[in-house]
């Protein structure tokens, strides 16, 4: 049996007691929940450091794999790239030329002697200019003696065979020229001659060293132009041909014409028949002007000269015999057009120790005034490089 009060104090709860449970739950759900947000930020932290770190290792890796690449390509220089050729190379400039950059006031002092710098620098310019354009230095002129005397620098053609005679190996023995190679006589000595040359002993010049001998045949007056033949011819070529000493002629010419021309060639031809078959070396061809007085060729133009010297030369040719034209350098150079006698042997008459003669020639008289052992007086002396009698 229970008493009034007992059911109410026993079997419930008030509402003070409701809400404190509640309040309690509340506190502890609270608690709770901020627990678990607390882990869950503590949990992803670590996720983005690890994020980070990652990150991180991945550019260390693909830093050292492109330095591992660089270090393995070719090295490149400077002047392996393309573009360097667009520009031109700078040229070192003197430091003489160098001006220095100018300011704004100027010491007069220093200016004037610029100026006097400069001015030396110009006159030095000039000086190396003339130098280059010196005929004398240039190597493509040589020097000729006009018969008055005057001097004139004449432009060599480079058309025309030049002389390759290297005068080393030139020697004089007995006062005749010979030319060695390799310790060889290659040449032949020889003396001109004609009735002017007095009496002649054929033998005492083969004795000398005498080779060959080239003859005056005959020659034309410079005023009369008549032809005559040599007053010695016969005696010199026969005494010759009995020394046994190989023979050339020559012909003084004053002909004024091609037709004139073509008559003295015939003139020679005949005188020679007797002797056709002893006549070795060159028939030349000699005309010049007359010392002292006028002669007849004084009105003919250089290509006049050149005809009739061809005409001469081919009139010769065409009788079987080895033509030559005569000259000295002046009359070579100045008198005659060499480029249309090129298919002619020359035979060249210049006094020196060196000619200076600069194209091609077969034969030199290089004295007038010789002393030679068979000859009376002074001896026209020569030496031939071509060995006409071994054709």
């Amino acid at each position: 049996m229970r008493l009034p009060r007992e059911e109410e104090a026993g079997g419930g709860m008030g509402p003070s007691v409701i809400y404190m449970i509640v309040g309690v739950s509340a506190f502890i759900l609270i608690v709770l929940l901020a627990v678990f947000r607390n882990n869950d930020k503590k949990s992803g932290g670590s996720e983005y450091l690890q994020e980070v770190q990652r990150q991180q290792q991945e550019a260390v890796q693909e830093e050292q794999l492109a330095i591992q690449e660089e270090e393995a390509a070719p090295k490149l220089r400077a002047e392996d790239l393309d573009f360097w050729d667009m520009y031109p190379e700078e040229e070192e400039v003197p430091e003489e030329e160098k001006k220095p950059a100018e300011s704004v006031s100027k010491n007069p002092y220093t200016e004037k002697a610029e100026k006097e710098k400069e001015k030396d620098r110009e006159v030095e310019r000039q000086k190396e200019e003339e130098e280059r354009n010196d005929p004398a230095t240039d190597g493509k002129h040589t020097l000729i003696t006009n018969r008055d005397g005057s001097e004139e620098w004449v432009l060599i053609s480079p058309y025309l065979k030049k002389n390759t005679f290297d005068f080393t190996n030139m020697e004089d023995k007995a006062g005749l020229k010979r030319y060695m190679e390799n310790g060889r006589k290659t040449s032949y000595v020889g003396v001109d001659i004609s009735k002017h040359t007095g009496k002649i002993y054929f033998p005492s010049l083969k004795a000398a060293g005498v080779d060959y001998v080239m003859i005056r045949l005959g020659s034309r007056g410079y005023s009369t132009g008549q032809i005559t033949l040599d007053e010695n011819f016969k005696e010199n070529i026969e005494g010759a041909i009995e020394a046994q000493l190989d023979v050339g002629v020559y012909f003084y010419s004053q002909a004024i014409s091609q037709d004139e021309a073509i008559q003295e060639a015939n003139f020679v031809v005949q005188n020679l028949e007797p002797y056709r078959g002893k006549v070795k070396y060159p028939i030349a061809f000699n005309m010049g002007f007359v010392s002292n007085d006028k002669s007849r060729i004084e009105g003919l133009s250089r290509e006049d000269k050149t005809a009739v010297t061809v005409s001469f030369l081919e009139g010769v040719k065409a009788a079987g015999y080895v033509p030559m034209v005569y000259g000295d350098k002046e009359w070579l150079l100045k008198e005659v057009d060499l480029t249309k006698l090129q298919d002619f042997d020359v035979w060249l008459s210049q006094e020196e120790d060196i000619p200076d003669y600069p194209y091609l020639y077969s034969m030199w008289q290089y004295d007038t005034d010789g002393v030679l052992n068979g000859i009376d007086g002074g001896a026209d002396l020569n030496i031939c490089f071509v060995g006409y009698s071994e054709r």
